[in-house]
């Protein structure tokens, strides 16, 4: 089941961002310390009374001038109440209801979705009478709220998971492995769909945007079944600007969000972009199985094996916190390695589900702090009891110490090596967690 869609609007300088960051400051659920993962975040995972929900942080409407102020709006709103389940639309309580807030309202009116109005820089008592202006847009009873100092957000946020949509059974086979398509639009998405179901199920184009809505197909290759969500839709037709491609990731995080395998489609020409690391990094922290797919490798020039092996070392630094994902280059017009999609995929699922046994992991451990003791700070020096496995879907391994704060993160990555290399888990993240455990206690 994918996690509802939050998504904040509004004009600039209302308190968007500031609104984001103090969410995340306390309800981000999934976090990853290794260095690598890119933070440069437009959206989170956040939680709210056992409610688990993906936040879009959208970036303000930038007027250029009067005739753009329209256009703008229009294009975010409409763009907002496609894709998200709920839209968290920010005024400034302070500045009043000005003509930008009076014409995103009407917008957001038309349509069937959630609505919470929030309006910013209510701290203090004295400023509580300027939310009733705020009626006057139609949008329901107005919640006063301070982002910079977390008041009101509480009642923000009740509103906000109350008009989460009802839970619904996914169409899915137990034994069924559903694969998420994604990256930016024209890399070839839709065409490695057309070419892995043998069918023209989804219209190719040129044209970013061709295909509008996820797609999923179910299919059987080499006797595993399989379900494909497309989601060659990131875009519409035209000119986007930054704003816009904000919005444009929700499509994929929703998808990541029911996959059990990503494929992380990438243009040979035009390697790794900004958009590419950041639904990457939701993949990776979703703790989804990833395999990146190089496609156009036909028309790249130069491909011996010395541009391969530097495309793959450019991806890997591009990428730091996927080193643990297969390449595959491929071409969906020629059907180049395609064949092999399926069998990868089939292999990334197996190792996300493997087990190891208690006794195999503490053997493991006794020869890694044999190879590279842990070392000491201010005197105190780390100990490492034992190790077990909690969970699968990614692997989840418990570490028990004597003192958490002294596992530092190039040792916990030192032992992910140690598990890598001895088990594989290729495709897949893994979870580690440190927990303290005195030396006497019962294991």
């Amino acid at each position: 089941m994918s996690k509802p869609i939050v998504a904040i609007v509004g004009r600039p300088n209302v308190g968007k961002s500031t609104l984001f960051n103090q969410i995340g400051k306390r309800r981000v659920s999934i976090v990853d310390d290794f260095p690598g993962v890119t933070r440069d975040r437009i959206y989170m995972d956040a939680e709210w009374l056992n409610h688990t929900f993906t936040m879009i942080d959208t970036g303000g409407i930038e007027f250029v001038d009067d005739d753009h102020i329209l256009k703008s709006m229009r294009q975010q709103a409409m763009v907002a109440m496609e894709e998200a389940d709920v839209i968290v639309f920010v005024v400034d309580g302070r500045a009043g209801v000005t003509t930008a807030d009076q014409e995103v309202a009407r917008l957001l009116r038309s349509t069937k979705k959630p609505v919470i109005l929030a309006v910013n820089k209510i701290d203090s008592p004295q400023l509580e009478p300027a939310i009733y202006e705020f009626y006057n847009l139609g949008l329901g009873d107005p919640i006063g709220i301070a982002a910079s100092n977390s008041l009101g957000l509480g009642d923000m946020l009740d509103a906000v998971v109350a008009a989460f949509p009802q839970e619904s059974d996914e169409i899915k086979e137990d034994d069924e492995i559903s694969i998420a398509v994604i990256g930016r639009p024209n890399v070839g998405k839709s065409s490695i769909v057309n070419a892995l179901i043998g069918e023209e199920r989804v219209i190719v184009s040129n044209i970013p945007g061709t295909t509008r809505d996820a797609i999923d197909t179910h299919f059987v290759a080499d006797g595993m079944k399989f379900m494909l969500i497309d989601t060659a839709g990131m875009r519409r037709k035209g000119k986007i600007d930054e704003a816009i491609e904000r919005y444009s990731v929700m499509r994929s995080l929703r998808a990541v969000d029911r996959a059990d395998v990503v494929l992380m489609v990438i243009n040979a020409e035009e390697g790794i972009t900004e958009q590419d690391k950041k639904i990457a990094g939701y993949a990776h922290e979703s703790g989804k199985g990833v395999v990146i797919v190089v496609n156009k490798w036909d028309v790249f020039p130069d491909k011996d094996d010395k541009s391969t092996l530097r495309f793959t070392e450019d991806l890997r630094d591009e990428l730091g916190f996927l080193q643990y994902a297969p390449v595959l280059y491929t071409s969906a017009l020629t059907h180049q390695r395609i064949s092999r999609i399926t069998a990868l995929v089939k292999y990334v699922a197996d190792q996300q589900s493997m087990r190891i046994q208690t006794s195999v992991l503490n053997e493991l451990i006794r020869d890694a702090v044999s190879v590279n003791p842990p070392p000491a700070h201010r005197g105190k020096k780390l100990k490492i009891y034992f190790m077990t496995q909690a969970d699968i879907q990614p692997p989840k391994f418990i570490i028990f110490v004597n003192d958490p704060e002294l596992m530092h993160f190039s040792y916990l990555r030192f032992i992910e090596n140690k598990l890598r290399d001895s088990f594989g888990f290729e495709g897949t993240p893994l979870k580690l967690i440190v927990r303290g455990r005195k030396e006497d206690e019962d294991y």
